[in-house]
């Protein structure tokens, strides 16, 4: 099992990344709560990491906090939820806003994330309150003071939203999520998706 990584960050399109570590090119999946912390291409980081094994494909999944990747591992045990599925909740909302809203019940706040409907967002306070009942909230460590650039993309609102169907939402929805952001004062798709997604779940 690789438990953690450490590198040269050469590449970043969330959700995807790749990671040199003594010249091997590991490529990781992250979701977009990582992907905020990340330095700038070029740089060194640092990830914990998850495998998942499926018949068709191996994925590893970088996190940049041990506690986001342990909520990771608590998610995918919920009958239903796949590594895409939690990487899409982790993606629209922090670790410790989603162990608060199963602490409280709060399914209304987890309906608003992609691929969690009704019945999901029920499974998951029923089979994950147990779990959470001792969450301590961590906080994702800063891995760097930089500012983020994604990739050598041109065009962040395009990039935002590949970015955001990659985590579940439809073209359509994500065109629009993108759209109701006031973009001006935004020059990285990471702030932007960051900026769609809060507006998604508030």
């Amino acid at each position: 099992m690789i438990g953690r990584l450490t590198g040269i960050l050469l590449e970043k399109q969330p959700p995807h990344l790749l990671l040199d570590v003594n010249g091997v090119g590991y490529e990781l999946d992250a979701p977009m709560s990582t992907f905020y912390e990340l330095p700038q291409t070029g740089e060194k980081v640092s990830l914990f990491t998850h495998l998942v094994v499926r018949e068709d494909a191996w994925l590893l999944c970088g996190f940049a906090s041990q506690g986001e990747r342990r909520m990771f591992r608590d998610l995918i045990k919920v009958n239903g939820v796949g590594a895409k599925l939690a990487m899409a909740i982790l993606s629209g909302i922090s670790a410790d806003e989603f162990a608060r809203c199963i602490q409280d019940g709060d399914s209304s706040t987890l309906v608003r994330l992609p691929g969690v409907g009704k019945k999901t967002a029920e499974r998951l306070i029923i089979e994950m309150r147990d779990r959470l009942k001792h969450w301590a909230p961590e906080g994702l460590p800063g891995l760097t003071t930089a500012n983020s650039v994604v990739g050598q993309a041109n065009d962040p609102g395009r990039d935002a939203v590949s970015a955001l169907v990659s985590l579940g939402y439809k073209p359509q929805e994500a065109s629009r999520m993108v759209s109701k952001v006031n973009n001006d004062d935004i020059e990285s798709s990471e702030e932007l998706i960051k900026a769609a997604l809060r507006a998604a779940v508030s």
